[in-house]
């Protein structure tokens, strides 16, 4: 089992690393061309929803959901909550009183 100090340490090391690595994929994702697709995509996902009757309320929710399907962070939201629901959790990071 792994002690707090430990945890600590590789609390520590994901802090550090994870935004980097996020960061150098983004970049490589979305970079000024792809982000510039991106934004047209989602635009006109939102207007066909509007055209199709939808209200703005509606159309912006949607949208939203478009977005997080085809984004970096959209991706891993719902990768975490997978997980959180593989192992029953309300939260991916909630840690469990009981197994420490």
């Amino acid at each position: 089992m792994v002690d707090a100090e430990e945890m600590k340490k590789i609390f520590e090391i994901i802090g550090e690393q994870i935004p980097r690595l996020l960061e150098n994929v983004s970049k490589v994702l979305y970079n000024a061309a792809e982000g510039e697709k991106l934004g047209q995509s989602v635009a006109a996902f939102y207007k066909s929803l509007r055209a199709a009757g939808m209200t703005d309320q509606q159309a912006f929710e949607l949208t939203k959901s478009y977005m997080d399907t085809v984004s970096l962070g959209g991706l891993l939201r719902t990768v975490m909550q997978g997980m959180a629901r593989k192992e029953g959790a309300a939260n991916p990071w909630e840690k469990k009183c009981d197994e420490r």
